[in-house]
């Protein structure tokens, strides 16, 4: 049985990880054969935001505690990540990776990259193994990796960051992917275009598809 490792950022998509991508990915992995676990980084969240009214919250949360609510307590520090363990590497969507994973919805192409997802990123290309991106998560391949082809959907502001950063972008419609051959990369945009639930289902399973006949 193939096994994948599942990369999240909190939980809630203003501030951590999209629950509906992160939770259809893990349901699309065990529909298709495979099994997961769930890696988070152990360090505070950017900030929490009220997920009824947008505004910031006066609190602190940790990325690792706040994933352990989607993986449903059975969750591993990122740091212990080990790509030769795993066929594959998923990065479901959500504000958390821009917020916690990186800095990029702050700092745009200047973000810098959270050290155990670079290792984990970087370690899992240089095994040859593939690895998947879902929403907003490809922005981690334009900023570690060089002349990556991938997409986020049609969001112009966003493409023109990737591709400043020298990532190859391909506009794409619901539960389409881009596949990167040579690093073999696959992504979809999944909420980075107005997309209903049943539309991120689609996404998240032909990422998935895809990584495991690439495994």
């Amino acid at each position: 049985m193939k096994k994948i490792a599942v990369v999240l950022s909190g939980s809630g998509v203003f501030d951590g990880a999209e629950i509906h991508e992160a939770t259809l990915s893990l349901y699309s992995i065990v529909k298709n054969g495979a099994s997961y676990d769930v890696f988070a980084p152990n360090i505070d969240q950017h900030h929490v935001v009220n997920h009824i009214t947008g505004e910031e919250m006066h609190e602190k949360r940790n990325v690792l505690v706040e994933s352990a609510r989607i993986a449903r307590g059975k969750i591993t520090d990122l740091a212990q990540f080990n790509a030769s363990e795993y066929d594959a590497l998923i990065f479901p969507g959500g504000f958390g990776v821009a917020k916690n994973l990186c800095s990029f919805a702050f700092d745009g192409v200047n973000c810098s990259i959270n050290k155990d997802v670079e290792t984990a990123i970087k370690n899992t290309v240089s095994q040859s193994k593939p690895i998947g991106a879902l929403c907003i998560a490809p922005v981690l391949f334009a900023k570690i990796l060089d002349n990556v082809s991938l997409t986020v959907g049609k969001d112009q502001t966003t493409i023109e960051a990737l591709e400043t950063m020298g990532a190859k972008h391909q506009s794409t419609n619901h539960g389409e992917i881009v596949f990167d051959e040579k690093l073999k990369l696959v992504t979809t945009p999944c909420y980075m275009l107005d997309a209903n639930i049943a539309q991120i289902a689609e996404g998240a399973d032909n990422v998935v598809k895809a990584l495991l006949k690439l495994c």
